[in-house]
């Protein structure tokens, strides 16, 4: 099922990559960027999200939070997000149940891997509805970051 812009975003809980719950609801009254990715430690994702970490004043600045949402293991992620020194949360979506309720979902992915995360990115203003969905065919591709900006500019 898609996501798209002007609908509320699917609620979620997940835990982070420091063993926490996080859900949706702790950003009420903030802009939300939610990047989903495939797979912690291959070369698109860290380039996605260390532009990210580069990035952040950016969407500080804007009153934009960022989380991080893949299929992988918290303690993947943990080790993910020490090794690159990312800012922002990771969350472990390791039921595949998020990325599925957002559309953000590869049923196949590479080398027979099943139920992964495909790359999106969804801007969730601060009363919980979508205003940016991009979902991305392929995991090679990344979101355009200048649309997403344009639109937390424009809110």
């Amino acid at each position: 099922m898609a996501v798209i812009k002007g609908q509320a975003a699917p609620d979620f809980t997940l835990f982070n990559s420091e063993k926490e719950a996080v859900s949706l609801a702790s950003y009420k009254g903030k802009n939300l960027l939610i990047l989903f990715f495939p797979q912690a430690f291959t070369g698109v994702c860290t380039t996605e999200l260390c532009s990210i970490r580069d990035n952040m004043n950016m969407y500080t600045s804007l009153n934009t939070e960022v989380v991080g949402i893949s299929v992988d293991s918290i303690f993947t992620l943990a080790k993910f997000k020490a090794e690159q020194n990312y800012n922002f949360p990771l969350l472990s979506d390791f039921n595949k149940e998020i990325s599925q309720a957002y559309g953000a979902f590869y049923d196949e992915f590479v080398f027979g891997m099943k139920g992964v995360s495909r790359r999106a990115a969804f801007l969730v203003d601060g009363n919980g509805t979508i205003q940016y969905a991009e979902v991305l065919e392929s995991a090679g591709d990344l979101p355009n970051f200048e649309a997403i900006k344009a639109t937390i500019e424009a809110l």
